[in-house]
């Protein structure tokens, strides 16, 4: 693979990685939010879910962001962007008490959070079968890449 395609690759995973680092810092700081979308989605032990939840999107993002187990991180993140999007952004909301309006705003915004999460699962697939590129921490251990 050239120099440039693995320059483009590390582009890539930074971009790919960036959404996680930052989502799953948020969740282990503050995992109140995604508690309350584990509760409304119906799943048990939200505040726990929440804190797994952070916890693997930092590490996995982090994982990404360097190179390592870049191909098994990359299956595990577009299987939880499938799942995470169809649990939680594939239905209609209602809240009661709240104006057409506003509801059918926070409808778009969730089907426009589906078509993210279906997107950044391509993205992660085609991530698993490239590979991690020359300049990650998978190539020192001889897993780099696809040769292009």
């Amino acid at each position: 693979m050239s120099s440039t395609n693995n320059t483009l690759l590390v582009v890539a995973r930074i971009l790919l990685s960036f959404i996680f680092i930052l989502s799953g810092f948020g969740k282990l700081t503050d995992p109140s939010g995604t508690a309350g979308m584990i509760t409304g989605a119906g799943l048990p032990a939200a505040t726990l879910l929440a804190y797994a939840a952070g916890l693997f999107e930092l590490v996995a993002g982090l994982f990404v962001l360097v190179g390592f187990q870049t191909r098994l991180t990359a299956w595990a993140l577009a299987l939880f962007c499938v799942f995470t999007g169809l649990v939680f952004h594939s239905g209609t909301v209602a809240i009661e008490g709240w104006p057409e309006g506003a509801l059918g705003w926070i409808n778009t915004l969730n089907q426009i959070m589906l078509m993210k999460n279906v997107t950044l699962a391509g993205g992660y697939i085609l991530l698993a079968i490239i590979g991690a590129g020359a300049y990650s921490i998978d190539a020192r251990r001889g897993a780099a890449t696809v040769a292009a």
